[in-house]
């Protein structure tokens, strides 16, 4: 097999990748060399690869600041409607590349290095991820953010820079080991810290009620101090703010109360208002209700209400005489989305602000609120929905709790005018839910203080109307929307596969990136030999740079030629990765059975974390590592099926094994995956998708034809339909030979034999309390599997399904879904509009501007 293209070499073939003038190339190169020199303090004597790397970061951040600047600049004179993005998480992964590309500057930062005699590749694996995030609602943030900017609207990221993001994670012995992620311990450079924009957090205290309202006094008081990262557009010189808080002590921390002088463990003392952003919570899909979780959902929204409403007076349309008016314009120049229920104290807290501080009446002030807040529910699983103990609430933010009371005593007054005497209707709809310890249920406070509430694909949006939350949507059925998720194709096609983002620019031109609807011209080379032969190319030298990479990480040697079948996600019991165990070990079972008989060769890679205080998830780690043991390990088997659970995968990680991948799993049980967002990566790169009809799935089958997928199993209404009737494990059991086989052999130890009954507890989950159903659509699953492998042995015939599936993933880019959410929720319109670059002169108008709008 030939050698494969470097990317180095690939990348000086494409165009996309901006343009390579030889000014531009000297000057990268020096603008190397001084930061070395003046900012790294180095020579290339005693540099590292990490240097190279911060001289090489440093040299492109350069790149952005004067358009960052501008933007910024462009914003305080234009004075559009501000869209703020809140977010308890935004999993960025790297930034180096991905600013190349959204600069125009990759080709010339690559030749720049490559005439330094430095290797690109080597200095981007140098970056640490920023890992502030645990899987898709996180990913989905910082995809949202690359659009905005894309889309010229004028976004902020708003979330807390965790000093810890998701941990490592090792395998050791097949078990999963969590290793703390200290990804700022070399610094990052892409944060500019803001000390003069530090606000202060109030905490703790008590009400007390004076002749001019409320007062929250007696607090204690810890710091916001801003961290900005900039966002750049896709060639349109926009570059918006990411502004990630950070919590610090005041300097009178612990001094000031009457202390009898330790001075030294005052300071100690420190820390604990400082550990407010020490750590990412590694739950997904999980609340855990801990009083330190809902200081940092309320640290985020009290910091950035407080930064929203500064930046509204200071505007131009803020600035107005009566006071009385000065809110009014409130919610046509601000919109407030909040991700999910984690940053819901922010409906409390802007009404605390507008009651208490700038003394608006109640019902003016639920108005403005209601009309600048939006929600996005990202799940319907009920153990992740947040339910905060009022005791807790009551401890940590006692005038809020009152402000929640009161806006469900107006909301539940509401709805005993309508329906007199439904006692058991206010029940259901209260914010306050009784019974045992009283909780505030945050989704309830999230629909009654938006005037929009959406899902995140079709069916999820129809199951939050009609189940989740009926009764709101009953009395508001216009406030409910859906808007399908997407994912950013700069990061997901260019910067992972140039060699599929050139192609297709080859077929189609260049402006899919920004368009990515234009991918449907592909359709007419369905039948296209040549093409077909080029896209199976690409992803045969994916395959191979992968299996090195593999090779050279985990020492493990893989076929190239066999299909590669990846499951990567969270490790969830949902999401069915013991759906997938079960059909290696019935793989297994088949090439025992009969060695002779021809086999589809199959990679099976499985990766994703389990959240450290989640048994089961663990368990199920360590059974695919237990299986794969036994199945790598068996001369009969031979390079026919090989096992790999990929360590710490993250958003890097991704970016290597997606392009690599034949078959995506998307095995969720209908109903439970709210939308996924990993299925669309596969299907933009070039992989079939194994899946049931749940999230976006579902419209990806819609826009490609489900022919071109493999889909199987119960829908949502046979789920529904087998709860009606009960659900019995057993008797799938009994009548399928090859799950009892399955089964049998990881009950009685088959591959664990030093210790038999190692994974009793997975085993009885499956027969007793399995939510999820695997049973019920395992052999479905094994059939399909079998159509799959049919499919893979005519390589023209997969190809064409590929292309088609490629040609049908333009719905998916987050540009799509951000002009919906800015059309129907935000009510702006997206600008294509290009900011003049930093070297050419604005208008004299422009020469006006006050100093310091760029914050």
């Amino acid at each position: 097999m030939s050698r494969p293209l470097s990317d180095q070499e690939r990348r000086k073939q494409i165009s996309i990748r901006g343009i390579v003038g030889a000014e531009s190339v000297a000057e990268l190169k020096r603008g190397f060399n001084r930061h070395l020199h003046f900012t790294l303090v180095k020579d290339r004597n005693v540099a590292t690869p990490r240097d190279y790397y911060f001289a090489l970061a440093h040299t492109v951040r350069d790149h952005l600041v004067g358009r960052w600047i501008r933007t910024q600049q462009y914003y305080y004179e234009k004075d559009p409607k501000r869209i703020y993005y809140l977010s308890l998480e935004f999993y960025m992964g790297r930034t180096l590349q991905n600013t190349m590309i959204n600069l125009g500057l990759q080709n010339a930062c690559d030749e720049a290095i490559y005439q330094l005699g430095l290797d690109m590749e080597e200095l981007e694996e140098i970056e640490e991820d920023a890992g502030l995030g645990n899987g898709g609602l996180g990913r989905l943030a910082a995809c949202f953010l690359d659009s905005m900017a894309t889309l010229g609207l004028a976004a902020y990221g708003y979330g807390i820079r965790y000093e810890y993001g998701i941990f490592n994670q090792k395998i050791r012995d097949g078990w999963q080991v969590e290793e703390a992620d200290d990804w700022l311990r070399h610094g990052n450079p892409w944060e500019k810290a803001r000390p003069e924009y530090m606000l202060p957090v109030h905490f703790y205290g008590r009400v007390e009620h004076t002749a001019t309202g409320a007062k929250w006094v007696d607090t204690q008081v810890v710091l916001a101090l801003p961290y900005d990262t900039p966002v750049p557009g896709y060639m349109n010189n926009t570059v918006n703010t990411m502004r990630l808080w950070s919590a610090r002590a005041p300097n009178d921390f612990n001094l000031r109360d009457f202390n009898v002088g330790d001075y030294i463990q005052a300071v100690l003392d420190r820390n604990l208002a400082e550990n407010i952003s020490r750590v990412l919570y590694p739950n997904d899909n999980f609340f855990e209700g801990k009083e330190l979780r809902l200081k940092q959902e309320y640290f985020v929204v009290a910091a950035t209400l407080q930064d929203i409403i500064r930046r509204f007076k200071a505007s131009k349309f803020g600035s107005t005489d009566s006071v009385r008016t000065v809110f009014d314009s409130f919610p046509d120049q601000v919109a407030i989305q909040l991700n999910d229920t984690h940053p819901a104290m922010a409906i409390p807290e802007l009404m605390r602000i507008f009651v208490d501080i700038e003394k608006l009446p109640w019902n003016k002030a639920w108005d403005i609120t209601k009309q600048t807040f939006a929600y996005t529910n990202h799940t319907v699983l009920p153990e992740a929905l947040e339910h905060w103990p009022v005791a807790l609430m009551e401890k940590l933010l006692p005038r809020h709790l009152q402000i929640i009371y009161e806006i469900n005593q107006r909301h539940l007054d509401h709805i005993a005018s309508l329906f007199p005497n439904d006692v058991d209707r206010l029940r259901r709809m209260s914010l306050i839910e009784e019974g045992g310890t009283k909780r505030i249920n945050m989704a309830h406070l999230c629909i009654v203080g938006s005037h929009a509430v959406n899902g995140v694909a079709k069916i999820h949006s129809e199951i939050v109307k009609t189940q989740v939350f009926k009764d709101f949507a009953a009395l508001e059925p216009e406030k409910f929307q859906n808007k399908t998720n997407g994912i950013t194709p700069r990061r997901w096609l260019l910067l992972c596969n140039p060699g599929l983002a050139e192609l297709i620019a080859e077929k189609i031109g260049e402006d899919y990136v920004r368009d990515l609807s234009q991918l449907t011209k592909l359709h007419e080379f369905v039948d296209d030999d040549l093409f077909i032969r080029e896209v199976a190319k690409v992803k045969q030298e994916n395959k191979v740079k992968f299996a090195l990479y593999l090779e050279k990480e985990y020492k493990v040697k893989i076929n190239p030629s066999s299909m590669f079948d990846v499951h990567v996600k969270r490790i969830h019991e949902y999401k069915r990765q013991l759906m997938n165990c079960l059909h290696i070990i019935t793989m297994y079972n088949r090439i025992r059975r009969d060695p002779a008989k021809l086999f589809v060769p199959r990679t099976v890679i499985i990766g994703g974390k389990a959240a450290p205080g989640y048994h089961m998830a663990k368990m199920i780690i360590k059974l695919i590592n237990t299986v794969a043991q036994v199945v790598n390990n068996d001369p009969v088997v031979g390079s026919k099926l090989r096992v790999i659970f990929l360590e710490n995968y993250r958003v890097s990680l991704a970016e290597k094994v997606i392009p690599a991948t034949d078959l995506s799993e998307q095995i969720s049980t209908a109903g439970t995956e709210a939308s996924g967002t990993g299925n669309m990566k596969f299907m933009l790169n070039g992989a079939l998708t194994i899946g049931t009809m749940d999230g976006a799935n579902v419209e990806m089958a819609e826009e490609a034809g489900e022919e071109n997928l493999f889909i199987f199993g119960m829908r949502v209404e046979d789920v529904t339909e087998l709860d009606r009737k009960g659900y019995n494990a057993q008797e799938y059991y009994d009548q399928l030979p090859e799950l009892k086989q399955a089964i049998d052999q990881i009950k009685s130890g088959f591959f664990s034999p030093k210790e038999p009954d190692l994974f009793k507890d997975v085993v009885n989950m499956l027969f007793h309390h399995d939510r999820f159903k695997v049973f019920a659509d395992y052999e479905a699953y094994v059939k399909c599997q079998e159509k799959v492998s049919e499919l893979y042995l005519n390589s023209k015939a997969w190809t064409k399904m590929v292309i088609r599936n490629i040609a049908a993933a333009g719905k998916f880019s987050s540009d799509r879904t951000i002009k919906e959410y800015a059309r129907d929720i935000w009510q702006v319109e997206p600008s294509d509009l290009k900011i003049p670059p930093p070297n050419e002169p604005r208008d004299a108008a422009d020469d006006k501007t006050p100093n310091g709008t760029a914050a």
